[in-house]
């Protein structure tokens, strides 16, 4: 492990992004895997940095004494999302090629809404994550609401 690859800023802050999992190795392989991340921790959390972001895993469980009323787990409606991982990539036709490749499952094929081309896919315990490439947006155009 290296601690310049940790999610651990010098001043300021950083972003990250937990995932609640049921499985950390199938999950570690997925975001690895599908969206290219390198493994700095495999466990405990486990920690993945992909791109210029931080994914953290771990099993569920809770209450703990700095969050004594919250129990943590994976989704169990795959219909209904108050969150997802937004992910931008700069050729999304590209990106998904090589993410069915390595077996990702989309809920479509990229959509062009006008400001983005974008998609969905679900990773292995379903969180959704939206990936999109700004197109429409960068001229000034913003998103389809006409469907």
């Amino acid at each position: 492990m290296n601690p310049d690859d940790l999610p651990a800023p010098a001043e300021g802050l950083v972003l990250t992004h937990f995932f609640t999992v049921s499985d950390v190795p199938r999950s570690r392989a997925f975001y690895a895997d599908v969206l290219g991340g390198t493994v700095v921790l495999e466990e405990n959390p486990c920690i993945i940095k992909v791109a210029n972001g931080w994914i953290i895993l771990n099993p569920g469980g809770g209450p703990t004494d700095d969050k004594p009323d919250v129990v943590l787990r994976p989704p169990d409606d795959p219909h209904t999302a108050s969150s997802f991982l937004n992910v931008r990539v700069a050729d999304i036709h590209r990106f998904y090629g090589m993410a069915v490749a390595k077996g990702a499952e989309f809920l479509t094929p990229p959509i062009d809404r006008r400001a983005e081309l974008r998609c969905y896919l679900r990773d292995p315990d379903g969180y959704l994550i939206e990936v999109g490439q700004a197109t429409g947006l960068l001229k000034g155009e913003l998103a389809r609401t006409d469907i």
